[in-house]
Formats: C-alpha cells, structure tokens, sequence
C-alpha cells in the first residue's frame, strides 16, 4: 500500500507546485495547459483543476479546441462538482457532443434527474453514451419505467444498444419484476451477440433470479462462458432471496473449490443463508475468518444475531464493531436498539443512545423510531416522548410506536390523545394504529371507547383485521360479556384463528367452563402443540376443583408433546442480567435472596399483604401453597435487586416472560409502599408501574 500512496502523493505535489510557478510566470502554452490538465485528471485533484482553469481565465487563454475544458468538465462530473461543471460549461466558446456528455454525466452522477432532462432535451444531437448516461442514471434511481422508454426511444433514434444499454435495461426490468420485458430483452441480447459479454450475461442471470424463476437463472449461469465474482454473488444473492439457504452453500463451496476468491458481497450473503438455515455458530465461524470486514459483514452479522433470538450476542458483536473503528449505518444501529427493547435493557439501550448522539444520526428517521420503540419497551415512556416530539419528520409508524408505548405502560389516555392529534395533522391511521387504541381500551376496560374505535376503522375505509376482532373479543370479555364476544366471533367475515379463540379461552372465568371448553378444542384441532391452551383450561378445571378433568387434560397435553415452557424473571444490575426462576435454587446468592425475601414479607404482612394461597392450581395442601406462591420469581428478582440496591429513588425494573399472577400483582403494590421506590415490571402482556401501593394498570390486567 506505501508503494501506492507515495509516487500518488508525489504527483499531487508535483502538480501542485508546477500550477504554483504557472502562476508566477503568467501565461502558458496550449500544450503546457493540455499536459497539466491531464496531470490533474492522472490524481483525481479538483482543487489543482480549478486554479488551473483560474490562471488560463485570468490570462485570456481561449483554446482553440474545446479539448481542455471537456477534460475539465470530465473531472468536475467525476467529482461531483455540479456548479463547477454548469459554470463552466456556460463559459465555453465551443462545445462539441462530448461537453454536453460530460455534463448530463456531472447531472446523473448526483441523481438530478430534472437537471438531467432538462440537459438532454437541449441538445441539438446525441450520441449512444448520451442515452446510456439516462438510461443508467434513471435505473440507478430506482426509475425503472423511465430508463425503459429511453431505451426504446435510443432505438428509435437510430442508435443500436451497447452493453451498457443492456446492463441497465435489464436491471430496470428487474425492479420492475417485469419478467415478459426483461425476456423480450434477453432475446435481443443473443440476437445482438453479447451472449459472452460477462457484464450483460450477469444482469439476464440477475433478471431470472429476481423473478423468481431460479433454476433457469442457475442453468444460465452454468452456461456462462466467462464468469467473475459478480456471475456468483448475483446467483448466490438469489438463492439467499429465494429462500434456499442449502443451495446457496453449496454454491458458495464450489465457488471456492473452482479458484474464485469470495468478495465481501459473497460473504454477506452465505452469512444470510447460514442464518436462514439456523446454523448460527457456522455463520460466526465464517465471519471470524474474515480479515477485513467491512459494514456490510458486521451488520449482516449483528442483524443475524437479532432475527435469531440472540440479541445479547448482536449487543457483544456491535461493541466490537465500534472498537475495531467500523462506522455503523442506520440499518444497524435501528437493529442494536431493537435488541435492547426486546431485552429490555434499558442501561444497554441508553449506552447505544450515547453513541448515537455522538455519531449525529439521532434526527434519522430509522434510529429515531428505533430509539422511541426502545424506551416504551423498557418502561420509560416520557424519554420516548421527548424523542418523538423533537424528530423532525413523522410518518404512521413513528406515530404507532408510540401509541402502543403508551398503552403497554397504562397510559390510555395519553395514548388515544395522541391518536387523536395524529387524526388532526392528517396522517391515516393504519391497521397497527387501531391495535393501539384497542390496546389502550382494554387496559382500562373502556368498553364504550374501545366499540367506537372498532367501528370507525371501516370509516377509515378498512376493514377490520383478526388482530382488531381479538381486541375487542379481550375487552368485552374481561368486562364480563362473554355472550357479546361470542356473537362478535359468529358475525366475523373471517374464519376464527388462533388468535381469536385464544383471546377468548383467556378471558373466561369459573363461570364460563363450557365457552372454555369450545375455545379450547378449537385451538386444540388449529393447532395441537400450543401449550398455552391446554394450561388455560387445566387451570380452569382446578380453580373449580374438577381435579379428574385437569388430569385429562394434562394427559392429551402429553400425547400431543405439546412442551410447557418455564416461567422466569430477570434484572439488570449494571450491566450484568440475572435470572430467577419460581422456587430457585441455581443462584449464587441464594441464602442472601431467600433471607431478604422472607424479610420483606413480614414487612408487608404488617401492613395489609395476605398471601392468595388460592391461585395455586394444585392438589396439594395449605403450607405447600404457601411456600409455592411466596417463591415465585418476580419475588425472588426483587429481593435480589433490593440486595444489591437498597437505597435510592431509582425504580427497581423486572421483565417476566408470562403473566404477573393475581398475588404477585398485590405483593408489589404493598412492596411500593414499604420501601418507597417505584416497581416496574413487564410481563408478557404489558407493563405494570407499582408505586404508593397502586399500579398502572388498575388492577384491568
């Protein structure tokens, strides 16, 4: 690499130093200017071009050609440098079918696409490089209809298509999806002989896979003459977007064996198809061994981490991005922030936070939303308040985020205010907009409200989703009308799912076995391994001591090998995650823990706390329910953060994986008032804020 930089570096100083001494001489030759604009295009140096052209406009110099300023005006396009290039090219005495090229170029190297037009129809003739230049320049803008019409047009005018044409054309083709085009194309490819033309043959290859028609991209790629890396990213691309992760491998292996050295593109790509095929550990032995990784690799990486379920590994993998000094994009910064909500680790996601702030892209629409998103999944809806209100630009998602923010965290009124003004500033609410006024409504029991919301969705001009039918089914359920619910489902245009029999089975009562009953075997038949519904209805059963029923049930649970999953709870301290589960007997600190606990009970019990042995759902006796329902691991995790935090204001923050029982629910609100400090706990439905013996949530959990 020194060897490179130095005689580059020597050139520029050179150059530097001879249009220094031009200026101190006064006027030059024709061939003296020609030689060092062309010194100036060899280093890529616009500063050095522009003095030059400065010294020839201060000495009157008006070349006889316009040889030197089209070069110019190459260099100014290559750059970037729009106004330079306009300017210049308005000053030029003569002009000749490269000046205009070298100017729609400068226009389409920027995306002006109006500019561009406006350029090409004022020209009084062109050539093939002047369509090509459009041609590309809409394709890359993702202005496929338009590069198609000038490449119809370009023949009209008499110009045969290059493979640039080509190239282009069928890459408009396919991110339109139009397969009849793109083959129409493809037939003009061999017609015109450039069936061996790698670059031409990679986009018909490239056009084949993307319309899904996979297997004739595969037999066209077999059949290339001439391949090069790009000939196996695009089919190995294909198969990753297909979803044939096997393929892609197997690809990827014979690629290595035939001599081709994989590029970064390949590796992100067999990177994707490791994760797709779940052999998370071969994709980070593959990135490993990478040398250089660049940003692509890492975000391919820590997004594969997140999608997986292994969010405290994409958290790991990002901390080392940023050590090695790779900059982030938004894409993965977004996919970090989304790992601490899912985690709720509010200390990891105010960390990441930071280095966003520090990095200037905290007012990106991606991270902000991310960022909203993050802070009213760890409980903290006021921070993601702050950062909605100052995001300069919103769209429905944004607003969304943070209407379920605030009816996850019990805020309802907070959140149908918001909804409201989103009404107001004429954003259309979408189908996620109307779960979070729905959502908002059943964690109050806003029975009223929540009917008005459902009926003005096909006001909206919508219709109603599954997801809406079992908001409602949940709110009118939990507000006794269990009858209402049922007529809900029977006057549905859809056919009931999962999801709404589940919401039913979840709001019935002792009272409503029978309902139980038909929303169980429901969900039995849809879908036989859901452990949840075979609990439900176990727990129905025992709750009204139809212990020979429970048994049944447990037994089909069984046959169907329909797995129960284990509840658990867990705390941040630090930056360290500790997890409880009921009855523990794993921790380090047990002693210290159970000490605490049973400490903190006696407390409670002094003022008011009674243990609700009733919601143990087993055949067993008193004391036994006692020390069951005293050990759950919410318990245990608040013991141990008051072990490890015994003093100060800051609310103590518990995740559970499942619902907050009925006992547990009242241990905090008596918790609250014993030691003074907020509670937060999210469990799988929602969040529940305790502080001075009252939650959030109103006891309409």
């Amino acid at each position: 690499m020194a060897k490179l930089i130095k005689p580059t570096m020597k050139l520029k100083q050179q150059l530097r130093e001879a249009i220094d001494l031009l200026f101190t001489r006064g006027p030059a030759s024709s061939s003296d200017y020609t030689r060092l604009v062309l010194h100036c295009i060899q280093s890529n140096d616009f500063n050095q071009a522009k003095r030059l052209q400065s010294h020839m406009e201060l000495q009157l110099f008006h070349p006889t050609d316009s040889f030197i300023h089209n070069q110019l005006l190459h260099l100014y396009a290559k750059c970037g440098k729009i106004s330079d290039a306009q300017q210049l090219f308005d000053k030029m005495p003569k002009r000749d079918i490269y000046s205009w090229n070298a100017l729609l170029s400068a226009y389409a190297k920027v995306g002006l696409v109006e500019d561009l037009n406006s350029v090409f129809d004022r020209m009084a003739y062109r050539d093939s490089v002047s369509y090509n230049t459009m041609i590309a320049c809409f394709a890359s803008n993702w202005l496929s209809s338009k590069a198609l019409r000038f490449f119809v047009r370009m023949q009209k005018d008499g110009f045969q298509p290059t493979q640039y044409s080509y190239v282009n054309a069928l890459q408009a083709c396919s991110q339109l999806l139009d397969f009849r085009l793109g083959k129409q194309i493809h037939g003009r490819v061999v017609v015109g002989e450039f069936e061996k033309n790698v670059f031409v043959w990679n986009a018909v290859t490239d056009l084949y896979a993307k319309c899904g028609d996979i297997d004739k991209a595969r037999w066209l790629f077999d059949g290339m003459v001439k391949k090069n890396v790009v000939s196996f990213n695009l089919m190995i691309s294909g198969y990753v977007k297909m979803g044939k992760p096997d393929e892609c491998i197997n690809l990827f292996n014979k690629m290595q064996l035939s001599g081709w050295k994989p590029d970064q593109v390949t590796v992100s790509s067999v990177l994707n198809a490791y994760f797709q095929y779940g052999r998370v550990d071969d994709a980070r032995n593959m990135f490993n061994k990478i040398d250089k990784k660049d940003e692509i690799c890492w975000t391919t990486m820590i997004v594969g981490y997140a999608q997986s379920g292994r969010e405290v590994d994409a958290l790991m993998l990002f901390s080392e991005m940023l050590r090695g000094n790779v900059r982030p994009d938004s894409h993965t910064i977004s996919t970090v922030v989304s790992s601490c909500a899912k985690l709720a680790s509010l200390y990891h996601g105010q960390a990441v936070h930071g280095k966003v702030i520090l990095m200037g892209v905290d007012s990106n629409m991606l991270v902000s939303s991310a960022l909203v998103d993050m802070y009213c999944k760890c409980g903290v809806p006021l921070d993601a308040r702050v950062i909605f209100e100052t995001m300069p630009i919103k769209n429905v998602i944004i607003w969304n985020s943070m209407i379920l923010g605030y009816a996850q965290n019990g805020e309802a009124q907070e959140a149908l205010t918001l909804y409201e003004r989103m009404l107001q500033e004429n954003f259309k609410p979408d189908n996620i907009s109307f779960v979070g006024v729905l959502s908002a409504c059943i964690n109050t029991n806003m029975v009223k409200e929540g009917r008005k919301y459902f009926n003005s969705i096909s006001e909206q001009g919508m219709t109603p989703t599954l997801d809406h039918y079992a908001c409602m089914i949940t709110l009118l359920g939990r507000s006794g009308n269990i009858d209402k619910a049922l007529d809900l489902i029977k006057g549905m245009p859809h056919k009931p799912d999962c999801r709404i029999w589940s919401a039913l089975l979840s709001v019935c009562s002792k009272g409503d076995i029978k309902t139980a009953e038909v929303a169980a075997n429901h969900i039995f038949q849809l879908d036989p391994h859901n452990a949840g519904s075979y609990i439900m209805l176990s727990n129905l059963y025992a709750a009204c001591g139809r212990w020979k029923d429970v048994a049944v049930v447990r037994s089909l649970m069984k046959s169907k090998n329909a797995k129960k999953f284990s509840a658990y709870s867990w705390v941040e301290i630090g930056n360290e995650v500790h997890i409880f589960v009921s009855d523990d007997h794993n921790h380090p600190e047990l002693d210290r823990i159970y000490s605490e606990l049973n400490r903190l009970i006696g407390i409670l019990q002094q003022i008011g706390y009674n243990p609700d042995t009733g919601i143990v759902l087993h055949n067993v006796g008193e004391e036994e329910k006692l020390r069951s329902i005293s050990h759950h691991s919410e318990k245990l995790a608040l013991a141990f953060s008051l072990i490890k935090k015994p003093n100060g204001a800051a609310p103590i923050r518990i995740i559970k994986n499942i619902r907050i029982c009925d006992d547990c629910h009242v241990f905090m609100k008596f918790a609250s008032i014993a030691i003074t400090r907020p509670i937060i706990i999210r469990d799988s439905s929602r969040f529940h804020h305790f502080f001075g013996g009252k939650c959030s949530c109103k006891d309409h959990r």
